[in-house]
């Protein structure tokens, strides 16, 4: 391929990342900045407990007076979009270099299905299979003493998801001359299964990454939320950029100007 071509599809990528990123930030906002007010919600309330049980009450009062450095209105607003659409464009452009590495190694696939081939592979390697490990708990929930060691589980996790994912990808197209592109597809899936599994059984547990007592309904739907926005981040990712990628890729058909009169009709 050639470096002209890479480099227009890595422009492309972006651009349907963020379009991808403005649908993920409707989402955000409207089902998950609800359960992130209501984590902190509880969180103070925690809070304000224990500082009238320990006699501290005029201390946490005085605590919650001093001005916030970002005001909550901010963070859910601007703060959220700007950090969705900066998120949205680098995987964007970072998924439209994977696609420029699949096309054509995966068999007789057009831009647009290897676009979306491409997508759910990402969503399944870099989201899917660290959440089912270490689902995603709202801010200000849990032991900040371990905020360090759960964040470095969680992209150890995506790390070996990648790679695992990249491993059945070179074992299924080494098999396929002697299994057949099904068979050699069902295979190397259920080996990235299986190591997946025996990755979940090593790694530890968050045990502390959800404070004991925080409403298991708030916990759900804050993961639900979680779930929906990269899904629907990687869905609209994968038809936006599927639709350029094909009209930057497939040939236009050029209309044949009609025979002049007395002319020979070409066979």
């Amino acid at each position: 391929m050639y470096a002209s071509t890479v480099r227009n599809l890595l422009v492309r990528g972006m651009l349907a990342g963020l379009i991808a990123a403005l649908f993920a930030f409707a989402v955000a906002y409207s089902l998950g900045e609800p359960q992130v007010d209501a984590s902190i919600a509880v969180e103070e309330a925690a809070a304000a407990e224990e500082a009238a049980h320990a006699g501290h009450g005029g201390a946490a009062a005085e605590a919650d007076e001093e001005e916030e450095l970002v005001s909550r209105a901010v963070q859910s607003t601007a703060g959220l979009g700007s950090g969705v659409l900066v998120y949205g464009v680098a995987l964007g452009g970072i998924a439209s270099l994977a696609f420029c590495f699949l096309l054509g190694r995966l068999g007789r696939f057009t831009p647009r299905a290897t676009a979306a081939i491409t997508a759910a592979a990402a969503f399944t390697t870099v989201f899917l299979v660290p959440f089912l490990k270490y689902p995603a708990t709202p801010p200000a929930v849990g032991n900040p003493d371990t905020i360090g060691k759960r964040t470095t589980l969680f992209f150890l996790m995506i790390l070996l998801s990648v790679l695992l994912g990249i491993a059945a990808t070179i074992a299924g197209r080494r098999l396929a001359p002697r299994l057949g592109n099904w068979n050699a597809t069902l295979v190397a899936g259920a080996g990235f299964i299986a190591a997946v599994t025996i990755a979940f059984v090593f790694l530890p547990s968050n045990e502390d990454a959800v404070a004991k007592g925080f409403p298991a309904a708030v916990l759900w739907e804050f993961r639900l939320a979680s779930l929906a926005v990269q899904a629907v981040l990687w869905t609209v990712f994968g038809v936006a950029f599927g639709f350029l990628a094909q009209r930057l890729l497939t040939p236009r058909e050029t209309t044949v100007p009609a025979a002049a009169e007395g002319a020979p009709t070409p066979a």
